[in-house]
């Protein structure tokens, strides 16, 4: 093959895409349609409550469009992180979804099914011999962090996503994932060099982003010859510059010249980025560099607690500047007024209009804000305590006295009624690991089904 197309519709499943620039891709006739379903970006809590940050319907209608085309073109889907975390539930919803697409639609295809959620037992075997490692900056694991851990997946390469399609399979349905590997797969598994291959991925896991003015509710087009890779979007308001493609090749990043992944490293030090149309760009250069051994990294959750929170607002401008004073004094009325209880609480202020985003980061500390958005956050042990360690704080502020204060009513405006919103259960990274393994396929059982 001289040449392989990869239409990527959107930057995750569900985030959906215009149509009339899916039916442009598909007149480029690809060879793989490929889309990622998941990712961290929206902390532990999807993982550990098996549940997805994407909404079902807007997954239905991005698959059911993307099933159909590939289906009747006779080329393969590969998915990856189904369901936004890639855990057992989360594979599951994604499973049912294409099941009852197909049925609706009469598809007839192969779909494997790649798990990617890990016992964490074995883990805490592979912790015994010293094969598990921290990734910057978790701290080691202990069996400990493993007894209280919920769920564990791997993020597969794109070794196990080629067993699949060497095995016949049309549609991929995959696990947590690196999010480049189901891209990466088929241009691998068709001879071309893995690091241009991954690269690719990269750029192409989220949708139009990589290009001006950027969308991950778009589609792009990637190919990759020999030597080289191209990236163009498919809607005509877009265009794909060497700033926007080099930009996104450092997305997520924390070293500019590598992206460490599963089984190696992405090495970027003679990489090359050329506009070759008014809205193509070709790379070359990109190398991958094995390791001497396969790791896969580990991403696991255990419960904190439950969450309560109260929204509020204050335009006092002798508050806002003594808002410091303000917090430390309500902290100190829920510590005394609880201390009998043996409460175990977590108790958060975060200041919209000061530092509420960056918070002890923030460089800009001499700003005097006009107003301020207050959010007040409690996590307990119990629904209970979190809902009482709220109420209480945030009564106390709404009534606390402080130094230059001219009025006796309420401190804070309220946007909502009740004021107090229960989060429900709060979930933490306790594993953020790498594992060393045999092979890249030993975490990642596969299962073949014909519907």
């Amino acid at each position: 093959m001289e040449e392989m197309r990869i239409l990527s519709p959107t930057a995750i499943l569900g985030y959906g895409f215009p149509l009339e620039s899916f039916t442009e891709g598909l007149s480029q006739k690809p060879h793989v349609i490929a889309v990622d379903a998941g990712s961290t970006d929206p902390g532990p809590y999807y993982l550990g409550a098996g549940k997805s940050f994407t909404n079902r319907a807007a997954v239905k209608r991005d698959l059911e469009l993307i099933l159909e085309a590939a289906v009747e073109r006779k080329i393969p889907v590969l998915i990856g992180t189904a369901g936004g975390s890639g855990g057992e539930p989360h594979l599951k919803r994604d499973y049912d979804l294409i099941v009852e697409i197909a049925r609706e639609k009469g598809l007839h295809f192969t779909m494997a099914v790649i798990h990617a959620e890990v016992d964490k037992e074995q883990v805490r075997e592979a912790l015994r011999r010293g094969e598990v490692t921290p990734l910057y900056p978790a701290p080691p694991l202990k069996e400990e962090d493993l007894d209280t851990t919920f769920r564990v997946v791997g993020q597969m390469g794109f070794e196990p996503l080629i067993a699949a399609l060497e095995e016949g399979a049309q549609v991929i349905l995959a696990g947590r994932a690196y999010d480049p590997s189901v891209f990466a797969a088929p241009a691998i598994r068709a001879g071309f060099e893995p690091g241009l291959a991954i690269h690719l991925g990269k750029i192409l896991e989220c949708g139009a982003i990589a290009s001006s003015p950027g969308s991950g509710s778009d589609c792009l087009l990637g190919r990759v010859g020999p030597g080289y890779f191209e990236v163009e979007p498919l809607n005509p308001i877009r265009r794909c510059t060497v700033t926007s493609v080099s930009a996104h090749t450092l997305y997520e990043k924390s070293n500019p010249l590598a992206l460490p992944g599963p089984g190696g490293l992405l090495e970027l030090k003679e990489a090359k980025f050329e506009q070759v149309t008014e809205n193509r760009v070709r790379v070359t250069g990109s190398k991958f560099i094995p390791t001497d051994k396969y790791y896969i990294k580990l991403e696991g959750v255990k419960m904190a607690g439950y969450r309560t929170v109260s929204i509020a607002g204050c335009r006092d401008p002798i508050m806002v500047k003594k808002i410091d004073e303000v917090i430390t004094t309500v902290r100190e009325r829920v510590q005394d007024n609880f201390k009998e209880s043996g409460y175990q609480y977590f108790l958060d202020f975060k200041l919209y209009g000061r530092n509420g985003v960056m918070g002890r980061l923030e460089p800009e500390l001499n700003v005097i804000p006009h107003e301020l958005g207050i959010i007040i956050e409690a996590v307990g042990e119990t629904q209970d305590i979190a809902d009482t360690i709220c109420s209480f704080a945030r009564s106390t502020m709404l009534h606390s006295g402080y130094s230059g204060r001219m009025a006796t009513a309420g401190n804070l405006a309220f946007p909502y009624s009740p004021s107090d919103f229960k989060g429900g259960a709060v979930y933490q990274f306790s594993v953020y690991h790498l594992i060393e393994v045999n092979n890249p396929y030993s975490l990642f059982p596969m299962k073949l089904i014909n519907l």
